[in-house]
């Protein structure tokens, strides 16, 4: 592996490790409240965060809806800085203080990673909050990707009192991080597909 001048590791220099990965997560709802939800892994159960705008069948840029989907798992982001990186069965990359995400639904690079500084509409990933510590990047719209249908859906670290995302499943930051633990590229996130809906 190259080391970059300095002895750091090149942010795609992080291989998945071997895990017993779980193979389906499944994302309910609150009836009472539509923002607020349990992700099940297994034995583990957390309460989540999802959009401000519930879940949606027809996830569409801006509405603030997370999308009922069954969603592959393509790698998971993180804060070298912020925290030691967590066994996981997924590739990693360090975000690193140029990487960006194109939420411009009319640009080429729409719903993909990008360098900064980048003209077009967009959000970094290495925010000066928490929330991005350690994200999860769901397939969502990426293959392929079609113009307005959402961009950047992760799973990544709750705000206080799990308020409301902007479409993302978001948990806190302890059980992000036991949950990373057991992902591999096998797992797959079921959001709103199960026999029912929670009561609280």
């Amino acid at each position: 592996m190259r080391i970059r001048q300095g002895g750091r590791v090149p942010p795609e220099g992080r291989k998945p490790v071997k895990s017993r990965s779980i193979h389906r997560i499944t994302v309910r709802r609150s009836v009472l409240e539509p923002s607020h939800g349990q992700l099940a892994a297994g034995a583990m159960r957390f309460p989540c965060a999802l959009g401000r705008g519930g879940l949606s069948r027809s996830k569409r840029e801006g509405d603030g809806a997370t999308p009922v989907s069954a969603l592959a798992l393509r790698r998971l982001w993180l804060r070298g800085d912020h925290g030691q990186r967590p066994p996981t069965g997924l590739p990693v990359r360090l975000i690193q203080a140029d990487d960006g995400w194109c939420d411009a639904a009319s640009h080429p690079r729409y719903n993909k990673p990008v360098r900064l500084p980048f003209r077009a509409s967009h959000e970094r990933m290495r925010r000066d909050d928490a929330l991005y510590d350690l994200v999860i990047e769901l397939g969502w719209n990426d293959r392929p990707v079609r113009r307005g249908r959402g961009s950047a859906i992760f799973m990544h670290v709750a705000k206080p009192g799990f308020s409301p995302t902007e479409g993302c499943v978001a948990l806190n930051a302890k059980s992000l991080r036991r949950l990373a633990g057991r992902l591999g590229l096998e797992t797959i996130v079921s959001i709103g597909l199960g026999p029912r809906k929670l009561r609280g």
